[in-house]
């Protein structure tokens, strides 16, 4: 689709208003950015070619060359961002040992006898071994949604040193899963021996404890990658 002057400065409105530059600063820099395509234009000269090819780009770079951008490194929502790329595969992992703790597709009928000689029953336990492997298919999958919603969100905000984040996530992603599996396992550990056949309570709880590892890694990372000192001043 050919660029008009019309598209190309909604286009940069759209973008300042993600960039929280205010109405009235955006509305004159859209007027000016008006004149130069109107005259461009003119001369016979393509939009797309004056402007370089990418509204968001060049509407970025204006702001900033301005000191417009709000000091915002989008930590809250690189967090929520990153809990919302893991969601599904916690979900999976969780149901997968529910599945083994119950004994839903392996049942059994117990064996052996108590203290008082009393029939013993399916004991719950996290040892069926389609467990570790559908533990195994989460992981990666896990990593690839939650790149992506951290990409897709910083993208949007059209937040500054993205590269950067993205290229230490993937570094870190890995140790970040595997704290939020420990994580989830650990409560549902701590909650057999204290709540017997009632541990399936601490499911909930484990996937919010594995969603908020993954949230906090994931913004600290961020954090790490895009320091204050290193975005313009207002």
């Amino acid at each position: 689709m050919t660029l008009t002057v019309e598209t190309a400065i909604s286009q940069a409105m759209e973008t300042w208003r993600r960039l929280g530059v205010d109405e009235d600063t955006a509305a004159e820099m859209a007027e000016e950015l008006a004149a130069d395509l109107t005259a461009a234009a003119q001369d016979g000269r393509d939009i797309s070619a004056f402007i370089g090819g990418d509204v968001d780009a060049l509407a970025t770079s204006w702001a900033v060359e301005r000191g417009l951008l709000p000091l915002h490194r989008r930590l809250k929502e690189t967090a929520l961002a990153g809990a919302g790329g893991a969601f599904v595969p916690a979900v999976l992992a969780l149901a997968f040992c529910f599945l083994s703790w119950s004994h839903t597709l392996d049942p059994c009928t117990g064996s052996g006898t108590g203290p008082d000689r009393e029939a013993l029953g399916c004991r719950p336990t996290l040892d069926a071994p389609w467990m570790w492997v559908g533990w195994a298919v989460c992981m990666p999958l896990a990593f690839f949604m939650i790149r992506h919603t951290v990409r897709v969100t910083l993208q949007h905000h059209l937040a500054p040193v993205r590269e950067a984040t993205m290229r230490a996530l993937a570094k870190t992603l890995p140790l970040i899963e595997l704290t939020a599996a420990l994580v989830g396992g650990g409560i549902g550990l701590l909650a057999q021996p204290v709540f017997g056949y009632f541990a399936i309570l601490a499911f909930p709880f484990a996937l919010v404890g594995m969603l908020g590892t993954v949230a906090a890694g994931v913004a600290l990372v961020r954090h790490r990658t895009c320091p204050t000192a290193d975005l313009p001043a207002k």
